[in-house]
């Protein structure tokens, strides 16, 4: 190991007690106990009885706050959990301090397995959407549907605005950077965060902006914070380069689960150019575009996403077959284009696969 390299930090080192969990207006947090790994899981009462379980996973340095905005608004059309991965939030680090994307997709695959609960329509945001491609992909008995924001699949020309957070993978750098960075304050890194994660950093609230930075500064003072940022991105770059039925380009071609795929046009740790080998890649997929969005539409624009998921809900209830016009929102918008020009637009094809 590197001397510049930190060290794992295991889950049985006593942790200094830090600020509680924000929980917004009728959410709900509870840590379930599984096998090798301990999860908080925050869950939203659904708007009435009988409603389909759904399934929320967050990006790499994210929480299951990232999905509150989400989760509300689909309150009345799915039974909503959203989970923080081993080592993110509040849930602690995985025993055997594995943040590979295999790990984090057991993790929910073990947790989906305990609950009873699955199938589930299951979510992803970044990291959380290569995490749930692999779920879905290896045990599809727990998939009904699957939603990808701005899904961590592969990319040969990664923009440069994303080389930052690829190199948190290499040997050293994380250790560099908080010494680096170690003078500035929750509210600058929160800000540095938001700019590189939204397509207009204006849409953030003040009340957004003060909780952002509440949970900066509680996610600061956990000796593993940069542990599971490390090895989480160091998870991810490798399983880029995985060849043979664990890729996850293949892998996404296995899914079988009806596929909503969202990009944002002016995401940049994502390629929005992604979008349309996605829509090949995954065989019965719908594609809504964003233009103005960044990397985590759901935050962004939380209506616009839960209309497509209610299509899409409501297409799978129907059990439409074949391929069905889903333009909508304020006009249509052609991934292959690019960015330019307002509104969302929806597209839906029913592929075999690239």
């Amino acid at each position: 190991m590197s001397s510049t390299e930190l060290p794992f930090v295991p889950p049985a080192n006593v942790l200094p007690k830090v600020a509680p969990v924000r929980v917004a207006e009728g959410e709900r947090l509870r840590s379930v106990e599984l096998p090798g790994v301990t999860l908080t899981v925050r869950s939203r009462p659904p708007a009435r009885e009988g409603l389909p379980p759904a399934l929320y996973v967050h990006g790499l340095g994210g929480s299951s706050q990232n999905w509150s905005a989400l989760m509300q608004q689909l309150e009345d059309a799915v039974d909503g959990e959203a989970v923080d991965l081993p080592g993110f939030g509040d849930s602690p680090p995985p025993d055997d301090g594995d943040y590979s994307i295999t790990g984090h997709a057991r993790a929910v695959m073990r947790y989906l397995d305990a609950s009873g609960r699955g199938p589930v329509h299951l979510f992803g945001n970044s990291l959380g959407g290569a995490v749930a491609t692999r779920v879905a992909a290896v045990r599809p008995d727990l998939v009904r549907t699957l939603t990808l924001v701005s899904p961590a699949l592969p990319e040969i020309r990664v923009q440069r605005t994303a080389v930052p957070t690829g190199l948190l993978a290499v040997p050293g750098v994380a250790g560099l950077f908080t010494r680096f960075t170690k003078e500035w304050t929750a509210e600058q890194r929160v800000r540095g965060v938001m700019a590189l994660c939204y397509g207009d950093p204006g849409r953030v609230t003040p009340e957004g902006f003060r909780n952002a930075v509440e949970e900066m500064e509680r996610r600061l003072q956990l000796p593993y914070f940069w542990d599971a940022m490390t090895r989480s991105a160091r998870g991810l770059v490798n399983a880029y380069t995985l060849g043979g039925q664990h890729a996850l380009w293949r892998q996404a071609e296995r899914v079988l689960a009806p596929t909503l795929l969202v990009y944002g046009g002016r995401d940049q740790l994502v390629g929005f150019r992604m979008a349309s080998k996605a829509t090949r890649a995954f065989r019965d997929s719908r594609l809504l575009t964003l233009p103005e969005a960044g990397h985590v539409a759901m935050m962004e624009y939380p209506e616009t996403v839960a209309g497509a998921v209610r299509e899409l809900l409501a297409d799978v209830a129907a059990c439409a077959g074949g391929v069905r016009d889903f333009s909508g929102g304020e006009g249509t918008f052609d991934a292959t284009e690019g960015a330019s020009g307002g509104g969302a637009g929806m597209s839906g094809s029913t592929n075999s696969g690239s």
